[in-house]
């Protein structure tokens, strides 16, 4: 995406690199009517305010399916998840100086630590590691914006980042299949295989059969479609909804903390600091300007984002590829159409309705979406790889995927006697650094490596 475009320099996000003060104006991009070819509307820019508020609208739209599908299969309040992934958009933009156009939607890497902490100490738990996880994040973000970016690297490359996602992914496999309770109710695909099918078919079939936005919204197409084989064969309750008020706050949960489920959302800290890396460099490729320094003012404010979800029981938030998408398309890169999106976004929060429907999707169709969505996840992982170009014939980096990837898809456990427990994703994120930086320092000083054996030939996150 945006590769027409001249790559600027590897960002530097050094301390002594300028950092530009806040700024909520934007000038009007040539007439504010067109955009002339080959040229973009940069984040400092704007179209008309009507034209404006249309892209805001796809923005919406893109975001959407996303980041209301993670609360669908975690079980948090989707109203809640998208109130905070209003605000955390406005925070992220106040907090980058509006010169960084991101929209912050639904992580999927909460997904793994949300369920089991959902099912083990309840969703009140699972609220409270979403909270913790934020304000790690924003820790490393104040970290970076101090000191700069390049430890970062030098900790997580890609065959590290690569595996830890791809190990996210591949554990929730058993939650896309499902199980059955002693009453006979079962989740996921086993709810209703049909609808489950007919959901992924849709998906699959919307992939390549639209192009454009229409193509980036495909698993929102499928869900819809699912919903109604799921409505035609007498799976759906309506009720809720027809009881639910227009207008009202979301439903707000209170988090708690258990110290034998929060290690379980440790390892979410690296996906989360991965993704925002990459989009911080992946806006520098597409608009041509130096994005760098904003690099740790972005972990701060998705941080402190996140931090606030956990406080009220919405999922974590992250900058979204689907909205760099509509960018590339529209070469429109102001930050202002993310203003409008983000208040769409909180006015569609403020309506318990919207809410009680999401909340009625059945599992069936849940099942089917999650059967590719989980599989996704673990295949950007080895596209990490394949982007980065790391090298399999060098032993720290095969051994390290290897080891990582067996231990989160089996989902190894130690429980001490603390209590603490250490699932597959929390031990296979412990496997996949120590053993590359314990490989990689023995083989130094063994002279099995060289110094130039690199995981890769570009640092994490560049496009």
């Amino acid at each position: 995406m945006g590769t027409e475009h001249q790559t600027p320099p590897t960002p530097d996000s050094s301390p002594t690199a300028q950092r530009p003060a806040p700024r909520l104006g934007w000038r009007l991009h040539g007439d504010g009517r067109h955009v002339a070819p080959g040229e973009v509307v940069a984040p400092d820019e704007r179209l008309s305010w009507w034209r404006t508020t249309g892209i805001g609208a796809q923005h919406v739209v893109a975001m959407f399916g996303s980041t209301v599908l993670v609360p669908a299969l975690t079980g948090f309040p989707a109203s809640a998840t998208l109130f905070f992934s209003a605000v955390g958009t406005v925070l992220f933009l106040l907090l980058t100086g509006n010169r960084l156009p991101s929209y912050l939607g639904s992580s999927f890497a909460f997904i793994a630590p949300i369920l089991a902490a959902s099912a083990t100490a309840g969703p009140a738990v699972a609220a409270g590691g979403v909270l913790l996880t934020g304000a790690l994040l924003a820790l490393v973000g104040a970290v970076v914006h101090l000191t700069g970016a390049r430890w970062i690297d030098a900790l997580m490359p890609p065959v590290v980042t690569g595996s830890i996602v791809a190990l996210i992914g591949l554990n929730l496999a058993p939650a896309a299949w499902g199980s059955c309770g002693e009453d006979g109710t079962c989740s996921g695909f086993r709810a209703s295989p049909g609808t489950a099918l007919a959901t992924l078919a849709a998906i699959v079939l919307a992939t390549v059969l639209f192009r454009g936005l229409l193509g980036r919204l495909a698993i929102l197409l499928g869900v819809v479609v699912g919903y109604g084989v799921a409505a035609l064969r007498g799976e759906v309750d309506t009720t809720p909804v027809a009881e639910a008020a227009w207008i009202g706050w979301p439903e707000f949960t209170a988090p708690a903390f258990d110290a034998s489920v929060l290690a379980l959302f440790l390892p979410v800290v690296f996906v989360l600091v991965a993704e925002n890396v990459g989009h911080v460099r992946s806006v520098a490729a597409m608009t041509g300007r130096d994005t760098g320094p904003l690099t740790g003012r972005a972990l701060l404010a998705d941080g402190l984002a996140t931090t606030l979800a956990g406080t009220g029981g919405g999922s974590g938030t992250t900058t979204y590829a689907e909205n760099i998408g509509v960018m590339a398309a529209t070469k429109v890169y102001s930050t202002a159409a993310y203003w409008v999106a983000a208040g769409a976004a909180l006015l569609l929060s403020l309506s318990p309705k919207f809410g009680a429907l999401v909340a009625t999707v059945p599992a069936g169709v849940l099942g089917g979406a999650a059967t590719l969505l989980y599989g996704m996840i673990g295949v950007l992982g080895a596209r990490i790889w394949v982007q980065h170009r790391v090298d399999f014939s060098e032993p720290a980096n095969l051994t390290t995927a290897a080891v990582s990837l067996v231990v989160g898809i089996a989902n190894y456990t130690v429980v001490t006697d603390g209590g603490l427990q250490f699932e597959g994703i929390a031990l296979g994120t412990a496997a996949a650094i120590a053993t590359y930086h314990l490989m990689r320092a023995v083989g130094r000083l063994r002279g099995t490596t060289t110094p130039d054996e690199t995981s890769a030939t570009q640092p994490l996150g560049t496009p």
